[in-house]
């Protein structure tokens, strides 16, 4: 199921991660995936998200996050993070996501989270621009 996506992150769990139960601590998961999502936009699309947020052009802020947990992450895992933009509507975008422990195959949780394009100026939402909407559509597409 890797072919489908076509960019990952890597990171390993950390001790302040675990929780009492010697697993990783369930809304740790969001802030893997929130790792993996700046990779992407940073590395994978070769955007300066921290530029484009200053000048208004392009920013953007969870909306709605569902995650479907699998089995649990332990301390010193590597885990992948496999994300994909899987639909561009007018001002959002929804992003699937897989995370797997090195070496395996089957997911520890899968995740849909739709992000809105936002402006940082105005502090409003507003439509996906055109050169994201393009670029994120080429990496998408080029397989």
């Amino acid at each position: 199921m890797e072919d489908t996506y076509r960019f990952s992150h890597q990171l390993k769990v950390r001790y302040s991660e675990i929780d009492g139960q010697k697993i990783v601590f369930n809304a740790h998961y969001l802030t893997y995936i929130d790792a993996a999502v700046s990779e992407y936009f940073q590395e994978g699309l070769q955007f300066d998200i921290v530029k484009l947020a200053e000048e208004g052009k392009f920013d953007f802020v969870l909306a709605k996050s569902t995650l479907e947990y699998k089995r649990s992450a332990q301390l010193n895992d590597w885990l992948t993070i496999w994300c994909r933009v899987s639909k561009i509507g007018s001002s959002s975008m929804t992003m699937n996501f897989k995370i797997t422990r090195e070496g395996e195959t089957d997911p520890l949780l899968l995740a849909e989270i739709i992000y809105v394009s936002y402006n940082p100026h105005t502090k409003k939402s507003q439509p996906v621009p055109a050169f994201v909407r393009e670029r994120i559509l080429e990496f998408e597409n080029n397989t």
